[in-house]
Order: C-alpha cells, then sequence, then structure tokens
C-alpha cells in the first residue's frame, strides 16, 4: 500500500475478543459501528484490514477482520491504530458548526485586532469539552476552549480561526483580583 496522503486515526484495536479471532476496537467514530462504513482501514505500516463482521460491545466494538481467524492472530493486532485517509470521510454529513478535528488542525489564529496567536496543532478532548492547543513561534503551546464564546469564526477555505482573546484565556481582562488577596495589602508571613 502507498502511504495514505492525509491519515485520519479512526480506531484502535484492543484485546482479543473469544476464540475466532475477533477482537475489541475503540472507535473514534461519533457511533462505533459505523467504523464498517469506512471501507478499508490501514495500519502505519500499510497493512490492510477489511471489516468482515461488527457488532456492539457496550463501551467498544467487537470486529472480526478478513484473514485474522483465531485468537493468536487476534491477539498479536493489540494496539494497532486504524487509518483511513481524510478524503474518505464524509463532509456532506456535517452540520453547518460540526468540524473533523483533523480539518482544525493548521488554521492560523488571531483575533478581531488581527493579533496573531499562532496555529492549532491538535485537538482535544479529555471528557469536559473540546480543547484547542496552539503553538506559536517561540511560544510555549497552550490549551483554549474549543466553544461559542472563545473561536468566533472558522475559516476552512481561508486557513483562519477567529478567537476571543478574552474568552479563550489568551488575555486577561484585568478585572479579576488574584486568589487570596481580598484587595488588601499582603498580610507578613513572620519569617515562614
Amino acid at each position: 500500500m502507498s502511504k495514505l496522503e492525509n491519515p485520519i486515526l479512526m480506531a484502535v484495536i484492543g484485546a482479543a475478543q473469544g476464540l475466532r479471532g475477533e477482537v475489541r476496537v475503540k472507535a473514534f467514530t461519533e457511533d462505533p459501528l459505523g467504523l464498517g462504513d469506512y471501507g478499508v482501514l490501514y495500519a502505519a505500516d500499510g497493512r490492510k484490514f477489511e471489516i468482515l463482521e461488527i457488532r456492539d460491545g457496550k463501551t467498544v466494538a467487537v470486529v472480526r477482520f478478513r484473514g485474522v481467524n483465531d485468537r493468536n492472530a487476534a491477539e498479536a493486532l493489540n494496539g494497532t491504530e486504524l487509518f483511513v485517509d481524510r478524503d474518505a470521510l464524509p463532509d456532506d454529513d456535517l452540520d453547518e458548526d460540526e468540524f473533523y478535528y483533523a480539518d482544525l488542525e493548521g488554521l492560523e489564529v488571531y483575533d478581531a485586532e488581527n493579533n496573531h496567536y499562532g496555529a492549532v496543532t491538535a485537538v482535544y478532548d479529555f471528557g469536559a469539552g473540546d480543547l484547542l492547543e496552539l503553538k506559536g513561534p517561540g511560544k510555549r503551546p497552550v490549551l483554549i476552549p474549543f466553544s461559542e464564546a472563545a473561536v468566533l469564526e472558522i475559516d476552512l477555505e481561508g486557513g483562519r480561526l477567529l478567537v476571543d482573546p478574552i474568552a479563550a484565556g489568551l488575555k486577561d481582562d484585568g478585572e479579576e483580583k488574584p486568589y487570596g488577596n481580598a484587595g488588601g495589602k499582603p498580610r507578613p508571613n513572620n519569617g515562614r
């Protein structure tokens, strides 16, 4: 297989399930069973994986791949990441305010005054809402919320993201007081 031009991570193969070669797969799709809709999946080393059967396994999908017929072969796949090319993802299914994480990566980030904050280098979801990682030249990466308050406009064609720097936490609004200081003088620590 030739290398995918724009690989998108779709799933990771986990432990073997049973004796017939089935594996537990953590899918990064909205519906784990929808993993079968993307056709052939590819490993980073070029191996092809065709899904023969897929069923719900509570927190994962249970999958049987072509050519994986016993538990030993299934166990050898543990930890294998599965990819598709970006072109295989359907753009027609997206609502106006929905985006693939991969399309956000690389966008340059600006505010309304045209101040540049770097580019989106990654998108994370730790469970409390999506976060965008920004990295500017000579700066450390910073995480901002991917929310309507922080991200005002997304221009995929122009390669730009417009943010509210205060809502994104990139600038201080100057109104909040520091923690532990109720507006008074700092207290002496008496040599401690």
